[in-house]
C-alpha cells in the first residue's frame, strides 16, 4: 500500500518549530560577534614569568594622556605635554631595550628613538572639497626595533597611532588607547629574552593626526627612516567597545598575516564599504600610501561610536577587554610580520589593488584569493544548474500552463525580486511617515513589509522559489565576483548551504510533498549567523555616523535600506516560507507586519533619539571680528532631527540682545565664519546670534593676529603679481584663512588649479610657533569693462589686492579642554562656560557641545 503524502503543518506550528533556530542563530552570533577577551592585571605571566600584554598598563597610559594631560589639540600647551611624556616614555623604553640586551648575552636587539620635528605643506581633498594644509614646527616620536644589523632594518613595518585629540573630545580612545597599545608592545617585546627581530618594526607616534594627518605626512616625506616601510599597521578608533575591525587591507600578503592574530574581526565587505567612500571618515593611511606607496591593514574599534569626538570619549566609557583585543592582535602581527617568515622583502613593489577574499564567521577567520572564489562560485552555479533541471517535477496539469523549469524559476526570481523590494519600499515607506508627517526623524526602526508585495503575484511552488533563489545567488555570486567584488562571498555563503539543503530534501522527501522544515533549518543557519553578524557591525558603524551626516542627508532612508536589506539577506526563506501556504494565509499575514509597524511607529514617535549616552552633537562659536569689532554667537548642528531651530531660538533668547531671533545662515564655501572646522563644516546647519557689544570692544582689540603680503611684486608685462603671504598668529591655533584668485603658482603643492576659483588654506602648528607663510604667483585680474551691466572693480581689486577671510581659534578659548585657565580665555570663555552651564540645567545632559572661541577678520592684501 502506498504510503500517505506528508501533510503542512500551519505557520504557527511550523514557526514555533523553528524557532529556537530563528532566536537562537541570532543569539549566538551577538555573543560571538561582541566577544571581548579576559582583561590582564599583571605584567608578568604568572605561569612562564614572561612579559605579557596588560590592559591595566595600557589603560594606565590612557588615562594619563586623556585625563592628567587632558584635550591634546594641535597647538595647545596640553599638546606640547602629550609630546613630552611620550619622548619620555620612548627613552624609557630604549634604556629597557638595553638592559635587556646587557642580561642575555648575544641577544641581537637595538631600540632607536627620534624625536622629528619639521614643516610642510599638503593638499587634503576629502567630501569633494579641495584643501590645502600647512604645518610649521610640528613634531612625531619615532621608536625602531631592530637587530641592530643594516640588513635587518632594509625592510621595516611600520605600527602607527596619533598622540593628538579632536577639538571637543579628551581623545582616550581615539587615539590614546592605540598609543597605549604601541607603548605596551614594545614593552612586551624588548622584554622578552627569547625575541630577535628578523625585521626592523618602526613604531610612529604621530602628533597631527585630527589637524587632517599632518604627523604622518611629516613622517612620510622627511624622516630618513620612511624609505625604509614596506607596510603599514594603522591603528585608530571612532568608538569604545566591541572588537577592533579591521576596515582596510590593501594587499594579499598582509591579509595572510592578519589570519595569524588570535582574534581576527573584519571581513571584505567593511573593506569595500570604506575604500568605495560611502564613509565619510579617512585616516593616517592615506598619507602612507599617497607619499610611501605601500601596502597594508587599517584598523579601528567601532563599537559605540555615539562618544567618537566627544567629551565623553573617557577611560571609563571604554569597554573592558577592548584594549586586551587590540594588543594581543598588534602584537601577533609584530611577531610575524618581524620574523623570518615575514613577507615583508617581497612588498618593495608598492601598493596593488588586492585580490583576497577575506571574512570571519564566529569564531572562524577565512581566506582565499580571488581565483579561488571564481572557481567554487562557477562550481556552485554549475552544480546548481544541473539539479535544478534534474530535480524539476512540472506542475499539476491542470496548473501547468506550459511552464517548464526555466519559465517557473523566472516567476520564482520574480516574487523573490518582489518580495526584496517590497522589504526596501516599506521599510523606506515608514522612514518617511517618521521624517515629515509625524517630524520624527531619527528615530529608527527595524521593522520588515515584505509580506504584502506577494499578493501581486499570485501563487507560487515552495520549491520553484528555493531552487529561483539558489540560482540568483550562484548567478549573483559568480557575476560580481568576476567584475572583482570581493563581497560577493555573502552571497555565495547562503547558496552553498542552500543547495546542500535542498540536495538533503530531495534525499528526505517525495517530490509532491512540501519542503521539510529541516530543509528550511539547514538553509538558515549561514544566512542567519552571518546575516546577525552583518547587521550588528554594519548598524555599529551605520547609525551613529546618521548623527553627524547633516540635516540633508537621507539619514532614516539610509537606516531602512540597511535594516531591509541585512534583514532579507539574514532571512531569505521568508517568500518561499509565505508561499508554503495558502493564499488566505498570505493575505492574514501581509496584516500582521502592518500592524506591528504602525505599533512601532508611534513608540517611536513618543520617544527622543538624544539621551546622555547618546548626545546630540551640536557646534558654538564665539566669534570675534577684529575686522568689525562685533561679536557673534555662531551655532550649528549635524543632523537632521526636529527642534534644532526652536534650541536655536532659545539661544538668541538667552544670549543675544533682547527679542534676539537667530539667523539661518547658507553654509558654502564662502561661510568664512566656519573655516577652522573646513569642509566637515558642510555638515552643519548653522545660525547666527548678534551678541551685545561690551564695553571692552570699544578699545583696540587684544588679539595681534595679522595677515600681510610681503616680497611684493608685479610683473606688468606677463600680467603676474608674486607675493608671499604671512600671517601672524599670536595665542590662536588652527587658522584658515580663504580667498579668490587665479593662482599660478604656490609652495603649497605644484598644481593649483588653472582657473579662477575659492582657495581654502588650513594652518597646525606646535604650540607657541606663531607665523607661517606661503609664496604666491597670481593672475592679476582684468580692467573693469565699459559694458555697464558688468560691476567694475573695486578700489581694492584696481590695486591688484586680494580680499583674505581669515579665522583661528584663541588657543585658550575653548570649552570644556581649558577650563583650568578658564581666566585666560577672556570674554569668549565666560560666556562659552555659561553657555555650557545653561545648555546642561535648561536642556539636560543629551547634547555634547563643541565650544570654541575664535577671532577673524577680512583683509585685503
Amino acid at each position: 500500500m502506498a504510503s500517505k503524502p506528508r501533510t503542512n503543518w500551519g505557520p504557527i506550528r511550523s514557526l514555533l518549530c523553528l524557532a529556537p533556530l530563528l532566536v537562537g542563530a541570532p543569539l549566538y552570533a551577538f555573543r560571538e560577534h561582541y566577544a571581548m577577551p579576559e582583561p590582564q592585571i599583571d605584567l608578568l605571566n604568572p605561569i612562564t614569568l614572561l612579559p605579557q600584554i596588560s590592559e591595566t598598563q595600557i589603560l594606565s597610559h590612557v588615562r594619563h594622556l586623556s585625563e592628567d594631560i587632558g584635550y591634546r589639540t594641535v597647538g595647545t600647551r596640553e599638546h606640547a605635554l602629550g609630546d613630552a611624556w611620550m619622548l619620555e616614555q620612548a627613552k624609557e623604553l630604549v634604556k629597557q631595550c638595553e638592559e635587556a640586551v646587557k642580561s642575555v648575552p648575544g641577544r641581537k636587539l637595538e631600540c632607536e628613538v627620534w624625536r622629528q620635528e619639521g614643516s610642510g605643506s599638503h593638499r587634503f581633498d576629502m567630501m569633494g572639497k579641495r584643501l590645502y594644509k600647512t604645518y610649521r614646527d610640528l613634531s612625531n616620536i619615532v621608536v625602531r626595533v631592530s637587530d641592530g644589523t643594516e640588513a635587518g632594518k632594509e625592510h621595516a613595518v611600520l605600527v602607527n597611532s596619533h598622540l593628538d585629540s579632536t577639538l571637543p573630545s579628551p581623545g582616550a580612545s581615539d587615539d590614546a588607547l592605540a598609543v597605549g597599545v604601541m607603548v605596551e608592545c614594545i614593552r612586551v617585546l624588548v622584554n622578552t629574552p627569547t625575541w630577535e627581530p628578523h625585521h626592523a618594526i618602526i613604531f610612529l607616534f604621530n602628533n597631527a593626526e585630527e589637524s587632517l594627518q599632518d604627523g604622518s605626512h611629516l613622517y612620510s616625506t622627511q624622516h630618513p627612516t620612511a624609505k625604509t616601510v614596506r607596510a603599514v599597521i594603522n591603528l585608530e578608533a571612532a568608538g569604545t567597545t566591541g572588537p577592533e575591525l579591521l576596515f582596510q587591507a590593501t594587499s594579499e600578503a598582509m591579509i595572510q598575516a592578519y589570519a595569524t592574530v588570535p582574534r581576527p574581526y573584519g571581513t571584505v565587505l567593511a573593506n569595500e564599504i570604506f575604500s568605495s567612500g560611502v564613509l565619510m571618515s579617512d585616516t593616517d593611511f592615506r598619507q602612507f600610501e599617497l607619499y610611501l606607496n605601500v601596502t597594508g591593514l587599517d584598523m579601528a574599534v567601532v563599537g559605540n561610536s555615539y562618544l567618537y569626538h566627544t567629551r565623553l570619549d573617557v577611560v571609563d566609557n571604554i569597554e573592558p577587554g577592548v584594549a586586551q583585543h587590540m594588543a594581543e592582535n598588534t602584537l601577533a602581527l609584530l611577531q610575524y610580520l618581524s620574523s623570518p617568515k615575514s613577507p615583508l622583502p617581497t612588498l618593495t613593489s608598492g601598493y596593488t589593488k588586492p585580490t583576497t577574499v577575506f571574512f570571519h564567521n564566529l569564531t572562524f577567520f577565512f581566506v582565499f584569493s580571488y581565483q579561488t572564489a571564481e572557481i567554487l562560485y562557477v562550481s556552485l552555479l554549475v552544480l546548481s544548474t544541473i539539479y535544478v533541471k534534474l530535480t524539476f517535477v512540472p506542475p499539476a496539469p491542470a496548473l501547468k500552463q506550459g511552464r517548464g523549469v526555466v519559465s517557473e524559476n523566472i516567476k520564482g526570481v520574480l516574487a523573490l525580486t518582489l518580495g526584496f523590494v517590497g522589504a526596501l519600499f516599506g521599510a523606506n515607506i515608514v522612514a518617511f511617515v517618521m521624517r515629515v508627517p509625524l517630524d520624527k526623524a531619527l528615530s529608527w526602526f527595524s521593522v520588515e513589509r515584505a509580506v504584502a508585495s506577494q499578493l501581486l503575484i499570485g501563487s507560487v511552488r515552495e520549491k520553484t522559489l528555493f531552487t529561483s533563489m539558489l540560482l540568483s545567488f550562484t548567478v549573483l555570486s559568480c557575476g560580481l565576483q568576476f567584475l572583482g567584488i570581493g563581497s560577493s562571498v555573502v552571497l555565495y555563503l547562503t547558496a552553498l548551504p542552500l543547495f546542500l539543503s535542498l540536495v538533503v530534501n530531495t534525499l528526505i522527501t517525495k517530490p509532491e510533498e512540501p519542503i521539510s522544515l529541516w530543509t528550511y533549518a539547514l538553509a538558515l543557519i549561514t544566512p542567519l549567523t552571518t546575516g546577525a553578524q552583518m547587521l550588528y557591525a554594519v548598524l555599529d558603524v551605520f547609525v551613529p555616523l546618521t548623527g553627524r551626516m547633516g540635516a540633508q542627508a537621507p539619514a532614516d532612508h539610509i537606516i531602512a535600506s540597511i535594516v531591509a536589506i541585512t534583514g532579507a539577506y539574514a532571512l531569505p526563506l521568508v517568500i518561499p516560507f509565505i508561499h508554503r501556504f495558502p493564499r488566505r494565509t498570505l493575505k492574514r499575514a501581509a496584516i500582521i507586519p502592518t500592524f506591528l509597524t504602525a505599533i512601532a511607529i508611534g513608540v517611536f514617535a513618543m520617544r527622543s533619539p538624544f539621551d546622555a549616552m547618546h548626545p546630540k552633537r551640536i557646534f558654538v562659536i564665539h566669534m570675534e571680528n577684529i575686522t568689525s569689532q562685533e561679536q557673534h554667537l555662531h551655532v550649528a548642528a549635524a543632523d537632521g532631527a526636529p527642534g534644532f531651530d526652536l534650541l536655536a531660538n532659545d539661544i538668541a533668547t538667552q544670549f543675544g540682545y533682547p527679542d534676539a531671533s537667530p539667523t539661518s545662515v547658507v553654509m558654502d564655501d564662502w561661510n568664512s565664519d566656519w573655516d577652522t572646522t573646513y569642509p566637515f563644516s558642510a555638515f552643519l546647519t548653522p545660525y547666527k546670534v548678534d551678541l551685545p557689544v561690551k564695553p571692552e570692544y570699544l578699545e583696540p582689540p587684544d588679539h595681534k593676529f595679522a595677515i600681510s603680503a610681503v616680497n611684493d611684486t608685479i610683473d606688468r608685462v606677463a600680467g603676474t603679481r608674486s607675493f608671499t603671504l604671512e600671517v601672524k598668529h599670536p595665542d590662536i591655533i588652527w587658522t584658515a584663512v580663504a580667498f579668490d584668485a587665479h593662482v599660478l603658482k604656490w609652495t603649497l603643492d605644484d598644481n593649483p588649479p588653472d582657473e579662477y576659483a575659492r582657495h581654502h588654506i588650513k594652518e597646525g602648528s606646535f604650540y607657541g610657533h606663531d607665523v607661517w607663510t606661503a609664496d604666491f604667483t597670481i593672475k592679476l585680474p582684468s580692467e573693469p569693462l565699459s559694458d555697464p551691466s558688468e560691476a567694475p572693480l573695486s578700489p581694492e581689486q584696481q590695486a591688484n589686492k586680494v580680499k583674505v577671510n581669515f579665522v583661528g581659534i584663541h588657543e585658550k578659548a575653548m570649552w570644556p579642554g581649558k577650563k583650568s585657565v578658564k581666566a585666560q580665555g577672556g570674554r569668549a570663555m565666560k560666556l562659552l562656560e555659561d553657555f555650557d552651564d545653561w545648555l546642561v540645567k535648561e536642556k539636560g545632559g543629551a547634547f555634547d557641545a563643541t565650544l570654541l572661541g575664535c577671532v577673524g577678520g577680512v583683509v585685503w592684501v
